[in-house]
């Protein structure tokens, strides 16, 4: 704050030369340090908008100020309200809660645990995919951090692992949600940039996924490099009870599914193992086969598709409502009305303007014309398919070898693990491919597929067996008061965004901006370091709504895609919930924490997966195709 208010008494000129647009600056700091004095972000944004907002109608015409102030404050109100990209926000929030009380996080980080057994700092990698799956289906960091905290930072520190290491990994899995779609903080970019929502989630998903496989790599070569820090898993860890059945087939038969099943079928059965139980478990072990013939069909029958063959003489789409009356008799072959009586014709069309067309004329001329029947051609299919790609078949070949390897060491112990992982990771999978997938994809819009989602959560829920009135009760109102939240900060950003502009605030900016006489590249990269400051003291909220209308319109003048901002911006804001003094999930995993782990242990904790971060912010900036190639090719 200090550093704030001298600033401000630095650049401030005198009050004799201070300006409408000197003002606006002024009370772009004095949100800032309100905000860090601990006043409610949504009404300090409201209630300094809507004083400076009189303030610049006042300097104006000082009988009207009143009333404009507050008919700006309604309209303002309203344009959120009739905003529909806000509508996907309480669907996203209300799936979060019903997927966390689904109980699945415990199931999930339990056999994800199990799966990784053999990977080095195999707690830890459990913890960030736990992290990364959870976040992206619920959204919600703190409860995301909270239940990690709860479950896998006393497993870790029971194991052996550091406690910088293991904070570490439950803060900043715990916020890929930021970042990883369904996110609600690209729902806000795109409503405030107004870029297209369908495309921020298509492009940040790659970027989300390299930001977790970098955190993964970091938890091993520091596991391999400092084996203290992060030491392998005892054999009781790793143990994994077997059925009954599972151990008369590997004790007689073969520690290997197929063949253990397979054996027990044609063979001679033990009695104590019934033949439907026989053939359950190896249909589950086939799922993966008819998973990859399913994936590798797909992808045959889309890229051996026939092209559609459009006829020739195609006419374009309202040209023959724009046909003149002479094209009208040659192709109607000489066919025209009789002359009507005399007295009765209308007068004769002056030189060069071309006479009438009436709606009757056009229809009878396409009626009459054998030509007219070519204005609606109907595209028919070949009926020979396109020959397979090269690349197909070395894929093919590539998920066979693939499928033949897990086959041949998938053990008993495998299968049970595989089955915690259908109980437990497919069916979040499931969902969030779903969601995501329809909305990639085009099949529907980000508040039909965030109703899909909640119907999905309702499903989850219900299959294992959470579903309750109380459960629904609490989600529904966590719901309401997280987007009373967001909807709220929209409009006091709104409000404030206006008073800012009316007072010339932003001009002042373009204008010191522009004559900085920077490169889009620099322009970039001062934009980048601005947002990693202000993650300090600030949220990734008061961000949002209150910085970005700002930066925004300087981007046509850089000519820079807002699509490719925001996905920097997006991955930048990862260091608003890691970054001291503000750094909420360390909040979080302190409140869960047990009393021996300090504030300044979580910090420490944090601060190598801050500079992944930048490094991630880095390769963006290097290879811009990993987060615009996606959405370049669903969209060209």
């Amino acid at each position: 704050m200090a550093v704030v208010v001298i600033g401000v008494f630095i650049v401030m000129p005198s009050p004799s030369q201070m300006t409408t647009g000197h003002l606006g600056l002024l009370m772009l700091a004095m949100i800032v340090v309100a905000i860090m004095l601990g006043f409610p972000t949504a009404f300090t944004l409201m209630g300094m908008g809507t004083m400076f907002t009189w303030f610049a109608y006042y300097s104006v015409n000082p009988e009207t100020a009143v009333r404009q102030t507050l008919d700006l404050m309604v309209l303002r109100a309203y344009a959120v309200m009739n905003n529909d990209v806000l509508v996907a926000v309480p669907l996203f929030v209300f799936m979060g809660f019903l997927v966390q009380r689904a109980n699945l996080i415990e199931r999930l980080f339990q056999s994800l645990h199990l799966a990784t057994s053999r990977i080095p700092g195999s707690l830890a990698v459990a913890t960030i995919v736990t992290c990364a799956i959870f976040a992206t289906a619920t959204g919600i960091i703190g409860a995301v951090v909270t239940l990690m905290g709860l479950l896998a930072f006393p497993a870790m520190l029971k194991a052996g692992y550091g406690i910088r290491l293991s904070a570490g990994t439950i803060t900043a899995g715990g916020t890929l949600g930021i970042l990883i779609p369904p996110s609600v903080l690209l729902i806000l970019y795109g409503a405030t940039a107004g870029v297209s929502v369908v495309k921020l989630y298509a492009g940040a998903f790659f970027p989300g996924l390299m930001l977790a496989a970098l955190y993964i790599v970091y938890v091993i070569v520091v596991a391999k490099i400092w084996p203290s820090l992060a030491p392998p898993l005892s054999e009781e860890d790793r143990r994994v009870d077997l059925p009954k059945f599972a151990e008369i087939i590997a004790k007689t038969r073969s520690k290997n599914v197929m063949a253990g099943l397979i054996g027990a079928i044609k063979g001679k059965r033990n009695a104590d193992v019934p033949m439907r139980t026989l053939v359950n478990h190896l249909g589950i072990a086939l799922l993966p086969t008819f998973a990859a013939a399913l994936l590798m069909g797909s992808i045959y029958f889309s890229i051996t598709a026939p092209d559609y063959i459009v006829p020739e003489g195609v006419v374009e789409m309202g040209a023959a409502a724009t046909t003149t009356a002479e094209e009208i008799k040659t192709e109607a072959g000489g066919l025209q009305e009789p002359e009507e009586a005399v007295g009765l014709k209308e007068p004769p069309a002056e030189a060069g303007q071309e006479a009438p067309v009436t709606p009757g004329a056009v229809a009878e001329a396409q009626k009459e014309s054998p030509e007219a029947e070519s204005v609606q051609p109907v595209a028919t299919a070949s009926s020979e398919r396109k020959p397979t790609p090269t690349g197909y078949w070395v894929s093919l070949g590539i998920v066979m070898a693939a499928l033949a390897i897990f086959y041949a060491i998938f053990t008993f112990v495998r299968l049970e693990i595989f089955k915690m992982l259908l109980s437990s990771f497919f069916p979040l999978a499931v969902l969030i491919l779903a969601v995501l997938g329809t909305i990639i994809f085009g099949l529907a819009t980000p508040g039909e597929a965030a109703a899909m989602g909640s119907f999905g959560g309702l499903v989850l829920a219900a299959a294992y067996g959470q579903l309750n009135f109380r459960m629904v009760k609490e989600s529904v109102f966590l719901t309401a008061k997280t987007s009373a939240m967001v909807c709220w900060l929209f409009v006091g950003s709104s409000i404030f965004a206006a008073a800012f502009a009316l007072l010339g605030g932003q001009e002042i900016i373009n204008a010191w901006v522009k004559s900085l006489d920077m490169t889009p590249l620099q322009f970039l990269l001062l934009a980048q370091v601005i947002i990693f400051l202000l993650g300090w003291p600030l949220e990734w909220t008061e961000i949002i709504v209150i910085f970005m209308p700002i930066f925004v319109p300087l981007l046509a003048h850089f000519q820079i895609d807002p699509l490719f901002f925001g996905l920097l911006v997006a991955l930048n804001l990862q260091t608003a919930f890691l970054s001291p003094p503000v750094a909420m999930a360390a909040l979080y995993l302190k409140g869960v924490a047990p009393p021996h782990v300090t504030l300044n242990q979580i910090f420490l904790g944090m601060m190598p997966f801050m500079a992944i971060q930048v490094f991630a912010i880095f390769l963006l900036y290097v290879f811009p195709q990993i987060g615009l190639w996606l959405p370049g090719l669903i969209y060209k």
